[in-house]
This record gives C-alpha cells, sequence and structure tokens, in this order.
C-alpha cells in the first residue's frame, strides 16, 4: 500500500487524539494563569503564575508530594514482589488450580470505592472489625488503623487491589517459559533460586517492568481510598496530590489553584514515566 494513503488513513485517529489531549492540558494551562473562584466569579482575571506560588507555597504540597512518592513506591515494591511469590506458587500443577486463580484474580475487578469501603468497615474498624476482633482474641489493644497508621492503611488497600493484576501478567508470562531449560537446569543440580535467578527472573523482566509503567500511571492518580476512607487526614498524613487537588476545586471552589495543582501532577507523572521508560529500555535491551 502507498504510504502517503496510509498516512492519510491514519490522519482522522491521530487528530482526533491530539484534540483529546491538547485540548483538556490547554485549558488546564489556561485557568492555572487567572484567577477563577468559583464563589466570586466576576474577580476572574490573569494572574500569571501567581496559582503557581500559591500552589507550591500550600504548607500542604510537599507533605502531599512525599506522601505520592512513598504511596506509589511502597504499592509497586509489595504488589510485585507479592505478585511474583504468588505466580510462582501456583504456576505447578495442583488440585483446584483453576479455582484458585480465578479467586486470586477476582479483587482486581473490585470497584475501589467497593474495596475501600470493605476495609474501613469490614477489617480496619476498631471496634467492629476483623482485625479488632483477632487483636481482642489474642489479648491485644486493637489497631485504630485510619487513625494512626493512615497511609499504611491505605498502602495495604491498594496493594490488595493490585497485587492480582500482577499475578494476573505473572501468571501469564509464565506460562510462556521454556520448560526445556528448567528441566536441564535440574538435571544438572541448579535448585530453585538458581532456577529463579538465571531463568524465571529474566524471563518475567519485560513482564515486570510493564506492571510497574502501568501501575505508576494509576497510583499517581489514587483518590477514591483515600476519599472514602480517611479523607485525607489526620492532618495531611494520608493527603496526595490527587486529593490536594480535589480540596482546592471542590472545597475551596478555587479552580485556578486546582488547575496549577493539576499542572504540577502532569509535571509529576512525566518526569517519573520518562525514567521508567529509560529503566525499562535498558532493562529490555540486556
Amino acid at each position: 500500500m502507498n504510504p502517503a494513503l496510509v498516512r492519510w488513513l491514519q490522519a482522522p485517529s491521530i487528530v482526533l487524539l491530539l484534540i483529546w489531549m491538547i485540548v483538556p492540558l490547554s485549558m488546564t494551562i489556561y485557568f492555572s494563569t487567572i484567577r477563577y473562584n468559583l464563589l466570586y466569579p466576576e474577580r476572574k482575571g490573569f494572574i500569571g503564575l501567581s496559582n503557581y506560588e500559591f500552589f507550591y507555597t500550600d504548607p500542604s504540597f510537599f507533605p502531599a508530594l512525599i506522601n505520592t512518592l512513598v504511596l506509589v513506591g511502597s504499592v509497586l515494591v509489595i504488589t510485585v514482589v507479592l505478585g511474583l511469590a504468588v505466580s510462582l506458587l501456583i504456576d505447578r500443577p495442583f488440585w483446584g488450580r483453576g479455582v484458585a486463580r480465578v479467586m486470586l484474580i477476582s479483587p482486581f475487578f473490585i470497584m475501589p470505592t467497593v474495596s475501600a469501603l470493605v476495609w474501613k468497615n469490614m477489617l480496619m474498624d476498631p471496634n467492629n472489625g476483623l482485625f479488632a476482633a483477632l487483636a481482642n482474641a489474642l489479648g491485644m489493644t486493637p489497631i485504630e488503623w485510619l487513625q494512626d497508621l493512615p497511609l499504611a492503611s491505605i498502602i495495604i488497600m491498594v496493594s490488595w487491589q493490585w497485587t492480582p493484576f500482577a499475578i494476573l501478567i505473572f501468571m501469564t508470562s509464565l506460562q510462556s517459559q521454556d520448560q526445556e531449560q528448567k528441566e536441564a537446569a535440574t538435571l544438572d543440580g541448579a535448585g530453585f533460586w538458581s532456577q529463579f535467578f538465571h531463568l524465571t527472573l529474566p524471563h518475567l523482566a519485560r513482564p515486570i517492568s510493564i506492571v510497574i509503567l502501568i501501575q505508576m500511571i494509576f497510583h499517581l492518580a489514587i483518590f477514591a481510598e483515600i476519599f472514602v476512607t480517611t479523607s485525607g487526614g489526620p492532618g495531611v498524613q494520608s493527603t496526595n496530590l490527587t486529593y490536594l487537588i480535589y480540596i482546592q476545586s471542590q472545597q475551596a471552589f478555587d479552580v485556578g489553584v486546582a488547575s496549577a495543582g493539576g499542572v504540577f501532577a502532569i509535571i509529576l507523572a512525566n518526569i517519573v514515566a520518562i525514567f521508567l521508560i529509560r529503566a525499562i529500555g535498558k532493562t529490555l535491551t540486556v
């Protein structure tokens, strides 16, 4: 087929995609340079970078930024490590493996709001939750998870929901691993850990990179779990950038400052994405 014709056929989808991306981004940048509070719409006007300065000097900004990085990093480590461990366990044939796989993957399909409500009311509640009942049975004082360990509680909730995604990717990738290599390694006397580090882990390098990149994109925008359980508190202990932007836009009704926060979030996401893509590229070329 003529290359010029191919480009013309691709043009509508490319233009639509550019409009889909550029228009919202352009509007966000525009609103970030004007004074626009929904409570005082008549005071609307151009103020340059003042919204960025206000957002940057907000005492909640750096704690929210640190919480965001800690949340994303912790969830990535937990999900990748647990995903690898569980995938290796269920890769071996055993009775009921099909049912076990379905049950392990099912949490990923639960809506974040529902998942957060289950953890908040049925598991982490200090009076009637399952964890409190276990603590009382062991003669221990129940932990008030959402008050004493708010960020750790959010990390647990998100990790529980996203570990099945890692399991699904790793489990699928393990099915394509060359079994003859494993059998030859076993005959040569290689143990489990030798096979894992020299055969399995290199085989899973690409899936691990994909899991990290996809999860990073979604975890930078975690909101539902925080909104339903801690509301960013106590104080700002569980506030991330997404929730801080929500506070500015939906509680303070300041569209300009919230848009400046959105631009900060975009910059952060692109920095992390560029770093990960380069790391993934080096991994895949090894």
